[in-house]
């Protein structure tokens, strides 16, 4: 996958747990819970949609990893390329 089919799903999990949430809106550098107002619930559901749909494990320790859009698709990248 390339960074943008890479962002385009992660922003189509986010925005199926925060449905309030615009995708065309979204930048690149807006933090999940700062800017975007994720609480650690839905942001836990974002990991689990995540993990479902690329079949990573992502572990707790990981999570600053996908603060932002930006951040979670170098993440993936990485990921998915290991």
């Amino acid at each position: 996958m390339t960074p943008s089919d890479l962002r385009a799903a992660f922003l189509d999990d986010l925005t199926a747990v925060a449905p309030d949430l615009d995708a065309a809106s979204i930048g690149d550098n807006d933090h999940m819970q700062d800017d975007l107002g994720l609480d650690s619930m839905d942001f836990l559901n974002l990991v689990s949609a995540l993990h479902k749909r690329f079949g990573l494990p992502i572990p707790e320790a990981h999570y600053p990893r996908l603060a932002t859009p930006a951040k979670a698709v170098a993440y993936l990248t990485e990921m998915l390329a290991a």
